[in-house]
């Protein structure tokens, strides 16, 4: 086949609009072309006249043809062959299992993981601390709707992990030479996913498909042999000489613990396992201090972005909701950029631990809820982690600056002080953009109604980040009005606080995926800083699985 990029067409145009085009480019015969696939459509809405950008594999003739034209256009850009993008497994289990390997974590990241290492014939142990996906939706709605949290199973903790409670994002930026992202769309519309994840530039499923998605790709990995262990928590590992031995599990249903020999283990632990953080920690394996983000979540009408972005097309069935992706160099020397855009969504209660508020975005596969929202953070360094964390190593001295989960200090004191500002009862608290801008408190909702469930309660955002970060906002936001008009508008709402936009640590591993320092452990996905995403982490996991199967 011949791959054809960067086709552009009209906003509104036809098949048949589409295939001249490729006769066109090709200089070809219609009876020629055989068969069109479309590979990727994205928008051009550079101008006034939105365009749909194509890129189309195509099948000719007679292989002898597509020779003749790849010869005529050999140094051609947009004119190339078109790429063998099939997954080839890496490695196949022997007919007798010496071990079976485990995955702690079953969200994006560990369910390809497994996915693979079951496609491969290894029948993974799967230990997740959270409940099946429709258990665990039914907690986090207890939240929402009635001030309830499950500290087990929440936004962050349960089958699908954190990417279940969110746009359902399927994009990324991450290099993949061997298209191992095409896998991941692959598995899932094998697994009931829509089939235009496949072709959108931007693709997304949203929180209601995902979940049988994720039930899915379950079934799939038990049919490989493959066992799914919920509400079990990884609370020990056992080291010897460097390297892993065994692990301890905590049966939360059953308060019981158990060990579980295990010498390949693959930490997908998703950006808020704390507590194992913790206990890896404390048993010597290797954690950096990494930089991360803090911020507000931003709501405004999605109309008011559709206009922006859209301009006269906005509403247009084919463009859908518009996003947006804004960054900023604030004059105090901080980054301030948008984080997690959902379109037609909501913001969501995200927090994990007792007494804390979190906010993060979500959006459905139609993405038609009225308000747009997204993070509008700042980035952070180690050096900016409090040095007064309190923390002794054990000798009971004091760990300097340089504790590595410094920042996971941070984000816990500002969770808990959006709390208390909140009300105490896991509402959020919230300002309008133009009161936060005067640095003046709100007491009234504007037109914009915020989504943010158990509740909003009006007041100052001031304290609720450091003060730099505050200072990067505040110059942010009138140059965001700059770029989208009506950004900064008066009755934009602002709800905090947003500081779970990636893991503070780095588990750092080798050019073999194993821990620096202890062999046998596999750190993975976001929770281990190798992800920011459900594409990336599933890629990851993917990437981790082939190193597992390669070394048993």
């Amino acid at each position: 086949m011949i791959r054809i990029s960067e086709l552009k067409l009209a906003l509104a145009h036809s098949d048949a609009e589409l295939t001249q085009a490729i006769l066109g480019k090709l200089h070809i015969a219609a009876t020629d072309l055989i068969a069109t696939h479309i590979h990727k459509r994205s928008f051009d809405a550079r101008k006034a006249d939105i365009l749909q950008v194509y890129i189309v594999d195509v099948t000719l003739a007679s292989p002898e043809l597509e020779a003749e034209i790849l010869a005529r256009f050999p140094d051609h850009p947009h004119i190339r062959p078109t790429p063998d993008m099939a997954y080839k497994l890496v490695a196949q289990a022997p007919a007798q299992l010496t071990e079976r390997p485990v995955v702690v974590g079953f969200g994006p990241c560990g369910i390809f993981a497994a996915l693979i290492l079951a496609q491969m014939g290894f029948k993974p142990i799967v230990l997740e601390r959270g409940k099946p996906v429709r258990e665990r939706t039914k907690d986090t709605w207890d939240l929402w709707r009635k001030h309830n949290l499950h500290p087990e199973s929440n936004v962050q903790f349960g089958e699908g992990g954190a990417g279940t409670f969110s746009d359902g994002k399927l994009y990324s930026q991450i290099k993949d030479p061997r298209h191992l992202g095409r896998k991941v769309m692959q598995e899932f519309v094998k697994a009931g996913a829509p089939e235009d994840i496949l072709f959108e530039a931007h693709p997304h499923i949203g929180t209601f498909k995902l979940v049988k998605v994720v039930e899915n790709l379950r079934a799939q990995i038990i049919a490989l042999g493959g066992e799914i262990r919920f509400q079990q928590r990884l609370t020990d590992v056992h080291i010897e000489d460097g390297k892993l031995q065994a692990i301890t599990v905590l049966d939360v249903a059953k308060n019981e613990t158990y060990q579980l020999p295990a010498q390949h283990v693959v930490l997908a632990l998703g950006h808020s396992a704390r507590d194992t953080f913790e206990m890896l920690h404390e048993r010597g394996v290797y954690i950096e201090a990494k930089p991360f983000s803090i911020g507000f979540r931003i709501e405004h009408p999605q109309s008011i972005i559709d206009k922006a972005r859209w301009g006269k097309h906005a509403g247009n069935p084919i463009l859908g909701a518009a996003d947006y992706k804004l960054v900023h160099h604030a004059n105090n020397g901080r980054a301030v950029y948008s984080f997690c855009m959902c379109p037609g969504g909501t913001v969501v209660a995200a927090t994990s631990e007792v007494g804390r508020v979190v906010t993060n975005g979500m959006s459905q596969y139609s993405r038609n809820e009225r308000n747009a929202n997204a993070g509008i953070v700042v980035g952070i360094t180690p050096e900016d982690f409090p040095a007064d964390h309190g923390q002794v190593d054990g000798n009971g001295k004091p760990y300097d600056k340089s504790y590595p989960l410094a920042g996971m200090v941070l984000q816990r004191r500002l969770e808990s002080h959006a709390y208390t500002l909140g009300g105490s009862n896991y509402a959020a608290p919230g300002q309008l953009v133009g009161d936060f801008l005067q640095d003046k408190a709100s007491s009234a909702l504007g037109n914009v109604e915020p989504s943010y469930k158990p509740g909003v309660t009006l007041g100052s955002l001031h304290t609720a980040l450091p003060s730099y970060a505050i200072e990067a906002i505040r110059e942010a936001l009138p140059a965001f009005g700059k770029k989208i008009k009506g950004f900064d508008m008066a009755d934009a709402m602002l709800t905090g606080v947003e500081t779970r936009t990636s893991s503070p640590i780095k588990i750092t591993r080798g050019e073999d995926y194993q821990s620096l320092n202890t062999k046998g452990l596999y750190p993975a996905g976001e929770g281990a800083s190798y992800a920011g995403g459900i594409l990336s982490a599933a890629v990851d996991g993917i990437k981790v699985a082939e190193a597992v199967g390669i070394s048993l």
